[in-house]
């Protein structure tokens, strides 16, 4: 239902239309004045059995008026119509009246605003001639199924003045109605508003109480309100106080009484963080909020994560420039908390820590690869080569000579630019990714361990965390040895060849890739230790859930002797409905769909970690070109506008693509390797979450 000011408004807009109307169909009344004569004798020769009409006077009766052609008949139809709606409307009319009529049209000028919708629309005002009652009823529906709006309009100019005059009063008077209604509206919202937020939280707290209390059971025996619910065990002294105090504060005759329950429903998961964890397990929660006591990946994360970024990300110069985004979210802390921020400032903000860790070992990796903004530096010491010749250029070297020792930390300076820069950089990244993937598989299988021994579920340990370790390491972990024993021994030995043949031809010679002693014996050894794992995760597990189940049902099956009423399968909790809900295809099923799953995630899992090193690469390749391509090309001309036009260009190449696309692909990558390759070795992720009643939660909550 319209309130007044809205009904104000839309007769407002309505007379504003009858005053456009009134000028362009008065317009064009005028101009059609010499041809009314004309058109009677036409529709006169068309029309058949017409109606006698009662003088010239004109005749308003739903916007239809009679023309000035005396006795003629000749009558019209004045309004207003959609502009888009004209051409439609025309065509309609023409037909209904099979042509017995003449249509006149001229555009409004400029937008109208619609009184209906409220809207600014294109319009057009028309004046349609007809004669006779029938094609007046046919024109008035058209009119009415078009949304078209007639007004009468007189034919005579005085007249038509003295209500042109009256319309422009009218409208005098509702604006003078309208501003002050507004203006009577604003102070009151400005009155109101200081407090609406102070009532819509009480409101909300009223609502909230009043939930509550409806989920509460009452007791009418005791005539009291029973309620159920989670609470940690940590705040149970606290909520015990708080319910004293309550029943001291409310006069109430009967003590709340706190008691303890046992349920076999599973209890929420709550994790204590504060505003630097808080984002972490977010992101862990994202896949899935963990089992009651299940081991939280967040605790490690914290390091992990922020780590596998800058991994691929490793740009000291980049990194500081996300360390000064970082501080600047964190030093406006208070201030932004308490903005409406857009999306992806409400984001950023959020993971402000997360972004000040992924900054700092940005900056560390970024050490270690000796890159800032691509351009290496002699940080830690001078190189450890120098050019065979005295006239080479160090940046494009036909060799070098080791003249002291290795550089202190990170990559040597003199390899960029070098011949064989790539491929040491490829090799040292591709390595290293492997050994980074190895160790947080792994790391993802202990903690397996210490979730099932936490648990007390020795099968786990015995069937499945010692075969995963034992086919994991016997395959990759071997791979990780053998990388580490290449490193330090300086061996030229391929590990591909190595590996491919551990499965082709153990027993072959090795030849040139021995890489230690008893190295063939070891690897046949390892193949061996994986071929079993295998079999020693898919079977005996089922079998032995099996015939546990037997025993603890064995003698248990058979009941009471009732009545003949009574159905032995009636009671959910009965020892014959738990012995029946054991399904050992069921469970052997899942069981080797979780050991095939695992055997090729071994190996996809570590192809996987080579993101580190193809992102890495493709990180420090694009900080090359934007380098030379951009920053020293331009430099290379003398003219000041080149090369602040390329230090423009750099500049926004780096920091939208570089700072922000990368940053952001950097991030995604880190993230799917935490929920896919690492939290799938342990992590269920199959809990909810502990909401507990706060009236703090309020305020952010919309709903």
């Amino acid at each position: 239902m319209n309130t007044n000011s809205d009904k104000l408004q839309q007769t407002y807009n309505e007379l504003l239309e009858f005053k456009l109307v009134l000028t362009k169909a008065g317009g064009i009344l005028a101009s059609s004045h010499n041809h009314a004569a004309s058109a009677e004798r036409e529709l006169d020769e068309n029309i058949y059995d017409r109606e006698v009409d009662e003088g010239n006077a004109y005749l308003l009766e739903q916007g239809v008026h009679q023309g000035s052609s005396g006795n003629s008949g000749v009558r019209f139809v004045s309004g207003i119509i959609l502009k888009s709606k004209a051409l439609a409307f025309e065509r309609m009319l023409f037909r209904a009246t099979r042509g017995n009529m003449l249509f006149n049209q001229a555009p409004a000028g400029e937008p109208v605003t619609d009184p209906i919708s409220g809207e600014e629309v294109e319009k057009t005002v028309f004046v349609v001639f007809f004669s006779g009652e029938q094609a007046k009823a046919k024109i008035l529906k058209i009119c009415d199924s078009f949304g078209a709006s007639c007004y009468p309009v007189p034919e005579e100019m005085i007249k038509q003045r003295q209500i042109f005059n009256e319309v422009s009063a009218r409208l005098s008077d509702l604006e003078v109605t309208l501003d002050a209604g507004i203006q009577h509206r604003n102070k009151a919202l400005e009155s109101v508003g200081s407090q609406l937020w102070r009532w819509t939280i009480m409101v909300k707290k009223e609502k909230a109480v009043y939930d509550t209390l409806n989920m509460l059971n009452f007791d009418v025996t005791k005539k009291c309100l029973v309620g159920e619910g989670w609470c940690p065990i940590f705040a149970k002294s606290q909520i015990k106080d708080c319910l004293q105090r309550a029943t001291l504060h409310s006069n109430s005759q009967v003590g709340i009484i706190f008691h303890e329950m046992d349920t076999l429903e599973s209890p929420p998961t709550y994790f204590r963080t504060d505003k630097f964890t808080n984002a972490f397990q977010e992101i862990v929660d994202a896949y899935g909020v963990a089992r009651y006591q299940e081991a939280n990946p967040a605790v490690y994360s914290v390091v992990t994560f922020p780590f596998l970024f800058a991994v691929m990300f490793g740009d000291w110069g980049h990194g500081i420039c996300l360390l000064l985004g970082a501080l600047v979210l964190i030093l406006r802390e208070k201030k932004l908390s308490s903005q409406k921020l857009g999306s992806f400032m409400e984001m950023a903000f959020g993971g402000r820590y997360v972004i000040l860790l992924m900054a700092i070992f940005s900056i560390y990796c970024g050490l270690i690869y000796n890159e800032f903004f691509s351009v290496p530096f002699h940080i830690f010491g001078k190189s450890a080569y120098e050019c065979r010749e005295k006239s080479c250029s160090d940046a494009h070297t036909a060799g070098l000579l080791k003249v002291r020792d290795p550089y202190p930390f990170g990559v040597d300076p003199s390899w960029r630019g070098s011949r064989s820069e790539l491929p040491f950089l490829n090799s040292l990244k591709m390595k290293m990714s492997i050994l980074m993937g190895v160790a947080q598989m792994n790391l993802g299988i202990v903690l397996s361990y210490f979730d099932a021994r936490f648990h007390g579920n020795a099968l786990d340990i015995r069937y499945q965390f010692i075969p995963q370790m034992i086919f994991l390491n016997s395959l990759f972990g071997y791979l990780a040895l053998l990388i580490l024993i290449k490193w330090c021994t300086g061996s030229q030995a391929d590990l591909y060849h190595v590996m491919i043949y551990m499965f082709l031809d153990p027993a072959g010679d090795l030849g040139e890739n021995q890489l230690f002693w008893g190295q063939k014996e070891l690897q046949i050894l390892l193949l061996l230790m994986a071929l079993v794992a295998v079999p020693w995760m898919l079977f005996p597990k089922p079998f032995i859930l099996k015939k546990l189940h037997k025993e603890r049902f064995q003698g248990h099956t058979y009941r009471f002797l009732g009545t003949s009423e009574m159905d032995p399968d009636s009671e959910p909790d009965s020892a014959r409905a738990r012995h029946d809900d054991f399904n050992f295809s069921e469970v052997f099923v899942h069981q080797m769909i979780h050991s095939i799953e695992f055997v090729l995630g071994a190996v996809s899992n570590t192809a996987s970690y080579l993101r580190l090193w193809a992102l890495s690469l493709a990180h420090s390749e694009l900080s090359t070109v934007f380098y030379e391509k951009l920053l020293l090309l331009a430099w290379g001309y003398d003219s000041l506008i080149v090369k602040s036009a390329g230090l423009v260009v750099f500049a926004f190449a780096t920091a939208f693509i570089l700072l922000m696309m990368e940053t952001l692909s950097a991030f995604l990558h880190a993230l799917r390797l935490h929920w896919v390759e690492f939290m799938n070795k342990f992590y269920h992720g199959d809990g909810y979450k502990f909401k507990p009643f706060s009236f703090a939660l309020l305020a952010d909550d919309e709903d």
